[in-house]
This record gives C-alpha cells, sequence and structure tokens, in this order.
C-alpha cells in the first residue's frame, strides 16, 4: 500500500482513516446515477479493480451496506478485497456497512454481512436510517432493540464498532449521539444540503458528533448529482466537470474526518485521489460567509 494520502483520526475510533473512502451504494445499486447493473460479469470486474486499486494507493476507508442490492455490493467488496490481498493489509483497512433501521433480525443481517464481505470480523457496523420516524427510533433504542444487538455483537467480537447514518436533523439524531453509544456518525453533507453543518452560528449535528468524540463520515459528497443537474438546468451546454469543487468543499471542513465518494472504476479512483493531493484546492469555509469587504 502506498503511503502519505491525508488522513484523519475517526473521532475517538483509534484508526487513521484516508480522509476519502470508498462509497458502495454505486456498486450495488441498480442504475444509481449511471447505468449499472451489480450483476453484470463486466461491470462487477471493473468495480472490484476499482477497490484493488484504492487499496494499492492507500484508500482505507471502504463503506457498504446490507441494503445496496440486497448484499451485492457487499459481495463484491468481499470479492474486491480479498483479489486484493486483504489478509495480508487486514490492520491497514477499515471496513464499514449496515443494518437496516426497521430489519427484523439484525443478527442475521451482521452474520450475512460477514459472509457477504469474507471476513470474520466488521470494524463498523451502522444502523442504516434516514429519517428516523419515532417507530424508527424505538426500534434502534429499545430494549433488545438494533443497537443492544449490535452491542452484544461487539461484545462478542463480531464488530468494533457502532454508528448510524443519518439525512434528517431530528431529534432522534442529538439522542443518539448524546447516547455515548454511537462510535460513528454518518451524514448528508455537501455544498448543496449543508443542514448539518451551519458555520455562521454555529449549530448542527456535525458539531455535536464532533463534541462528543464521534467520527463523522460524509455521504453524498459530490451532491449524488443534484449539483450537476442543476448546472445544465440553468446552463444545457455546461458539460463542465464539478468533481473537483465539489469533493473540495467537502475536504475543507475539518470537522470531516471521511468524504464518501462512490467509484466503479480504477480511473474513477485516481481521480478522486489526485483531488484529495490537490491541497492547494482547498480554502477556509468561513470566507464563504463573509459579507463584509
Amino acid at each position: 500500500m502506498l503511503q502519505g494520502l491525508e488522513s484523519a483520526r475517526l473521532g475517538r475510533v483509534d484508526f487513521a482513516a484516508s480522509r476519502i473512502g470508498f462509497g458502495g451504494a454505486p456498486s450495488g445499486l441498480t442504475n444509481y446515477l449511471d447505468p449499472f447493473s451489480p450483476v453484470d460479469t463486466a461491470q462487477r470486474e471493473k468495480v472490484q479493480a476499482a477497490i484493488g486499486r484504492a487499496v494499492e494507493v492507500g484508500i482505507n476507508y471502504f463503506d457498504t451496506a446490507a441494503a445496496y442490492g440486497t448484499g451485492e455490493s457487499e459481495k463484491i467488496f468481499g470479492e474486491g478485497l480479498a483479489a486484493a490481498g486483504i489478509a495480508g493489509k487486514r490492520d491497514d483497512l477499515y471496513i464499514a456497512t449496515k443494518v437496516s433501521h426497521n430489519e427484523p433480525d439484525p443478527r442475521a443481517s451482521i452474520e450475512c454481512s460477514l459472509k457477504n464481505l469474507q471476513l470474520d470480523v466488521i470494524d463498523l457496523v451502522q444502523v442504516h436510517g434516514t429519517t428516523y420516524t419515532p417507530v424508527a427510533r424505538e426500534q434502534t433504542l429499545r430494549i433488545d432493540g438494533t443497537l443492544e444487538v449490535l452491542e452484544q455483537a461487539r461484545d462478542e467480537g463480531l464488530i468494533r464498532h457502532i454508528g448510524f447514518t443519518t439525512e434528517d436533523q431530528n431529534s432522534p439524531v442529538y439522542e443518539f449521539i448524546a447516547s455515548g453509544r454511537f462510535d460513528v456518525m454518518q451524514t448528508c453533507y455537501n455544498l448543496m444540503f449543508q443542514h448539518t453543518y451551519e458555520p455562521t452560528r454555529p449549530f448542527g449535528s456535525i458539531y455535536e458528533a464532533d463534541k462528543a468524540g464521534m467520527g463523522v463520515v460524509t455521504m453524498r459528497s459530490l451532491t449524488a448529482g443534484v449539483f450537476q443537474r442543476w448546472m445544465k438546468a440553468v446552463q444545457p451546454s455546461n458539460d463542465f466537470d464539478y468533481s473537483s469543487a465539489l469533493l473540495q468543499f467537502v475536504l475543507a471542513n475539518n470537522l470531516i474526518d471521511v468524504a464518501l465518494v462512490g467509484m466503479r472504476t480504477p480511473e474513477e479512483v485516481d481521480k478522486n485521489v489526485a483531488i484529495l493531493n490537490d491541497t492547494a484546492g482547498r480554502f477556509d469555509l468561513n470566507d464563504l460567509h463573509d459579507k463584509f469587504v
């Protein structure tokens, strides 16, 4: 593994994570953002090659979920990491997956993920949610609920750390943070959706998770195509690639430990690593909010 990629300690977790992580949604979901099938052999092999390239160049944070293609993303990750010689690099890699917040048997989901990923232990299992309704909050926190099952699996050595994912800012998010029972929060944050981080007040779950000593990981770091579609709507002839600017915006936030980016080819891996290495492309986010000159 090549050394030298920018890294950050993952909150209280004793791991130096590369500041870009390999996101697994595009490798498991059919036609997610672009035409793609996770069961197409040729496309599957390209993703596996991308995973191998990521390991080679120093990306060490890999994030997937049981819900991405009903386990297909996990299987692709497992195959790709095995082909990359994960056994000899296991201590250098951090592999995360998720259990759906409404999963009726979280333990079975964890055991299936272990099999799919070809692992004896998973570094991080996250409660997979978007908006935590009162019902979802109760299923997560109640006795014998999802979180307690994850804690039991951690105590048995099947997983190392516990997290949750969210795209919301409602009260259960702050309750999860304040509980002290989660190690990592994965949340939606990018140029278009900054609801988790408001620096002019300041407030937001990113601040609270950081203060609680949690690792902070972003999903939809490149806006999941929303910004690009907006640019096309206002100027149809615009074919500029905004990827670098969008990723640099997230990386410029010092409270963000890992920015997840979906990648399906080795070329995409190299492109995103080049953006990470271009620290001259960073800027002070506070400058964006200056109102006087």
